[in-house]
């Protein structure tokens, strides 16, 4: 299959050929390895029980994946990356005030993957942990230039190979194959429940910039709860799984490792199984560093089109993508295990920022132009949408302050609102209803009927495009 060519471009309708039932699949095993397990560890830390944990763990996903289901059905009807269609609330040139954001979002999970997984390959097998990130960071390259159509296909090889190993292994802590060598004394509180329930929440959240860049070739007729369905079924079933198997390895085994304990638990149900575990964990989480990889791509190219005359060319996509993987790959090796922790504080950082720009897109998208939009306006730097919207800086910038207070980095600094809630990290859900409401409230004199023009010449032009490219 050739590599894909496209990046930030629209795909014409006569391009699209993706299926819903894909998008199951895709999302369901985006969290489906022992990253997502680790998860499962915050509640038994803070004290709370198996069955607390469990709970809170799924209520925190259900939430979270709300989001990232809603912003899946605008890749279908705009045909365009998710990045892109933010131009619409901040402007041609004050969208890359966002994209610092992602981009740091992308590579900093990349980084704590690739540490993790070397770190505990090592500890597992004695592999050598630069040659594991080197390895990592080429595969994960490689997916992400192939693109969109291989990125899916990977997905689905993976689903299928990880889906009755976690069953098994699933099915044998029900039945008591695995023996509990750890007696952890639980003691509920509110606190511990509500921290558990941020931790999952805010974790499917951060898909949120992503989604749209795996669902946009997807036929445009698609119904969009179909789409917002198989992406929330997806992306929370997995999760709530495997935050509960962590739930169970952190109060039953003591775990504190993700793949150390999945490594453990499977030799227990028969030898040699706990490495192969491990290994098709190690390679899902490699395929979610493609998926990192192509989103990180997107974002940069958008960056550099909304501030230099820059054309998306397929030679623009791979030289972007290896420079990404070095990037990570080098900071990979040059942070111990034992830096994981600060990386995690920078990623909470980026959640903060990330959190009121999926408020305000889908507040856009949904409640103020109810996806219609001049699609070739996108493009065009002195186009309907501006080059800064003050209404969506505005918007950001407050909800961004909001969270402030709420701020909990554990061991560099505690907001003083989060100081009086217990700790409990609230942050993000104050900056996503501060900047939906702002942003709301600033729509009031939005004039549906003075971008309809636009809108009627961008859709006979991009018709016009599609006819001409047909003959």
């Amino acid at each position: 299959m050739p590599i894909e060519y496209k990046s930030i471009d629209y795909i014409a309708e006569n391009e699209r050929h993706g299926r819903v039932a894909d998008q199951i699949t895709f999302w369901f095993l985006g969290n489906f390895h022992f990253f997502t397990i680790a998860i499962g560890f915050v509640g038994p830390s803070m004290g709370l029980g198996l069955g607390a944990t469990a709970l809170a763990g799924a209520l925190g996903i259900l939430f979270g994946t709300l989001f990232v289901a809603f912003h899946a059905s605008q890749g279908a009807e705009l045909g365009l990356p998710q990045m892109i269609q933010s131009r619409a609330q901040f402007g041609f040139r004050g969208v890359v005030v966002v994209l610092f954001g992602t981009l740091f979002t992308f590579l900093g999970f990349n980084v704590a993957d690739s540490v993790l997984a070397a770190h505990g390959l090592n500890g597992i097998l004695g592999w050598n942990e630069p040659v594991v990130t080197l390895v990592a960071a080429l595969a994960a390259a490689l997916l992400a230039i192939y693109g969109h159509d291989w990125l899916h296909r990977i997905f689905r090889w993976c689903f299928l190979l990880c889906m009755p190993l976690y069953t098994l292994l699933s099915l044998a802590i029900l039945l008591g194959r695995v023996p509990a060598t750890h007696l952890s004394v639980a003691q509920f509180s509110w606190v511990a429940f509500a921290g558990q329930f941020a931790a999952s929440a805010s974790y499917n959240i951060t898909y949120a910039p992503s989604v749209s860049d795996y669902s946009r070739y997807l036929p445009r007729h698609t119904k969009p709860r179909s789409i917002i369905l198989a992406v929330f079924v997806g992306a929370s079933a997995s999760a709530i799984w495997l935050i509960a198997l962590g739930a169970w390895l952190a109060t039953r085994l003591g775990a504190a490792d993700g793949l150390v304990a999945l490594h453990d638990a499977g030799n227990a149900v028969f030898d040699g199984f706990g490495v192969l575990l491990s290994l098709a964990s190690v390679a899902t989480l490699v395929a979610t560093m493609g998926l990192n990889a192509y989103s990180g791509m997107l974002t940069v190219v958008t960056a550099l089109s909304s501030v230099f005359e820059t054309q998306p060319t397929p030679r623009l996509r791979v030289v972007t993508i290896i420079s990404l993987a070095a990037i990570w790959a080098g900071a990979g090796m040059a942070i111990s295990a034992n830096a994981i922790d600060l990386l995690f504080a920078a990623l909470t950082i980026m959640l903060y920022l990330l959190v009121p720009w999926t408020a305000i897109n889908l507040i856009d998208y949904f409640f103020v132009r109810r996806g219609r939009y001049a699609i070739t306006h996108f493009f065009m730097p002195r186009g309907i949408y501006g080059t800064w919207n003050a209404r969506g800086l505005t918007a950001y910038v407050v909800g961004f302050a909001a969270t402030l207070p709420f701020f909990v980095l554990p061991e560099i600094y505690t907001g003083a609102a989060a100081r009086a809630l217990g700790g409990i990290d609230v942050g993000w859900l104050v900056g996503l209803l501060v900047s939906a409401a702002v942003y709301l409230w600033l729509s009031r004199a939005y004039d549906p009927a003075g971008e309809a023009r636009a809108i009627g010449e961008s859709t006979a032009d991009l018709r016009g495009a599609q006819a001409a490219s047909s003959n």
